[in-house]
């Protein structure tokens, strides 16, 4: 019986291991869109200047506003056949269907006048400083900083003064 009782301590340790380092990947809590199987939420782009954003996910919902700036930063959060509830950085959202967006990573500059600097570290060579609301491309994300492309400026910025993007996100 001590036997047994052993075998099954060190089963339920390893067991207690393996979900602490699942936990720790974030895969526990990683939730799939049913359609996609893509994360949700997850960062995309508007694909035009126009996109109407409904109250729900067909042509015969009435459109609650139109989104009117191409590569507007969005946040899918769920999904449903050919479309995606999204959200934008002020947190009001809607159904736009999915040929409206874009998976190219955008952001929008949320602190003004933000420096985009030569490299990834505030001490170096300021490149230029966008206007709050401006929309930038992402190149590429280290684990606190952005390379961003900004009409034809490019730096990097700090994760903080960025809608767009999350925060343990790393993008090459």
């Amino acid at each position: 019986m001590a036997a047994a009782s052993s075998s099954m301590i060190k089963h339920i340790i390893a067991f207690s291991v393996a979900l602490l380092l699942l936990a720790g990947t974030g895969f526990a809590e990683q939730k799939r869109g049913s359609i996609t199987n893509l994360p949700i939420p997850r960062f995309v782009s508007t694909k035009s200047d126009e996109c109407n954003v409904r109250r729900g996910p067909s042509l015969s919902h009435k459109i609650d506003w139109v989104f009117k700036r191409k590569g507007m930063p969005v946040e899918v959060t769920a999904e449903h056949g050919h479309w995606r509830r999204v959200r934008d950085r002020d947190g009001v959202g809607g159904w736009v269907h999915y040929s409206l967006l874009s998976g190219a990573r955008n952001v929008i500059i949320d602190q003004d006048m933000q420096a985009l600097y030569s490299r990834p570290n505030p001490d170096s060579q300021v490149s230029a400083r966008l206007e709050l609301g401006v929309i930038a491309r992402v190149m590429e994300c280290s684990e606190e900083w952005c390379r961003l492309n900004a009409g034809g400026f490019k730096g990097w910025a700090p994760k903080v003064a960025l809608w767009g993007v999350n925060p343990d996100e790393l993008i090459d």
